[in-house]
């Protein structure tokens, strides 16, 4: 599994145990960015690592900032992005089962590394389930086709 890492200054730290944690379990892991606790703006680095999601470089990304917030809006204005914010493992099990995420957000704030690691591991070892959740994830897909050729027309 390919997977594309970010963080803003306030999720530095706690991005930077996470990718221990990815490479410890023998995946793949690049980091987008920050490199350091200073200040700077997360859509900076939520958008390019969900671009490379999308455009299907990397199998999942993993986005930390202080909320979770900032990253998740970020992410989720990529066209093929379904970000979940997840405080918890079932959080995350959850937003993959039903909703095929494929980008997770942390609150750095609201996150100790142990239940961060707990949350990777959770969203790394969940499968979409497809069925009933399909068809709505197929709606959220038709959506993005609609408004995206409706813009291309303006």
């Amino acid at each position: 599994m390919k997977v594309a890492i970010g963080a803003d200054h306030k999720g530095f730290e706690l991005k930077e145990r996470i990718k221990e944690f990815i490479k410890g379990e023998g995946k793949e892991v690049t980091d987008f960015g920050t490199d350091s606790e200073e200040s700077c703006d997360y859509p900076d680095y939520g958008l390019k690592v969900a671009e490379a999601v999308a455009r299907g470089e990397f199998d999942r990304g993993i986005l930390v900032c202080w909320t979770g917030n900032g990253m998740n809006m970020s992410a989720n204005k990529v066209k093929g992005i379904r970000a979940a914010l997840c405080l918890n493992p079932e959080l995350a099990v959850f937003a993959r089962q039903h909703n095929d995420a494929n980008v997770l957000t942390l609150a750095s704030k609201f996150t100790p590394v142990k239940r961060a690691v707990e949350i990777v591991g959770a969203f790394f070892s969940s499968e979409f389930e497809g069925g009933r959740h399909q068809r709505r994830v197929n709606k959220i897909k038709e959506y993005e086709r609609k408004t995206s050729s409706e813009q291309s027309q303006l």
